[in-house]
């Protein structure tokens, strides 16, 4: 079930939660997950967690060290398979990255974050004209995760 208001009451994991129809109702809505903080929701939906099943075996890191965000360095293009080889390894084991020295103006960046500000910033009917999973799409907006068995 989507969460449409402050007040909904999201179900436990159970053999009858069709996460199919969950995740196509929120599709739907066409609001992505700003829509639902702006609808006031106060628990995650199903459709975001992930079952016991798929946490059996995983085992939370407890070995006292202090979380930090690889950093993968485009400084120096001799060292090309290197940067792979992090790019790979920050993929599989945390799942995104910072990237340094890009050549990437500062401006332009700070451009960029203000353009995604004013776009999220507007009206819901706006955004919904671009939200879709279509990929073959020049510019669309939307919620995109792995489904199904991944445990991703």
């Amino acid at each position: 079930m989507v969460a449409t208001s402050a007040t909904a009451v999201l179900p436990l994991f159970s053999s009858s939660y069709d996460r199919a129809s969950e995740l196509q109702a929120f599709d739907d809505t066409k609001a992505g997950v700003k829509g639902l903080v702006d609808a006031g929701v106060q628990k995650i939906p199903q459709i975001f967690v992930r079952p016991p099943e798929i946490l059996d075996g995983v085992k939370p890191d407890t070995g006292g060290s202090e979380f930090r965000v690889p950093v993968v360095d485009l400084g120096d293009q001799t060292h090309h398979r290197e940067v792979v080889e992090e790019v790979r390894r920050a993929s599989e084991t945390c799942g995104f990255f910072q990237v340094v020295n890009h050549g990437i103006p500062v401006g332009v960046m700070e451009e960029m974050l203000q353009g995604l500000r004013r776009f999220y910033g507007q009206d819901a009917e706006v955004k919904k004209q671009y939200y879709t999973r279509d990929v073959t799409r020049k510019v669309t907006v939307g919620v995109f995760f792995v489904g199904g068995g991944s445990r991703m």
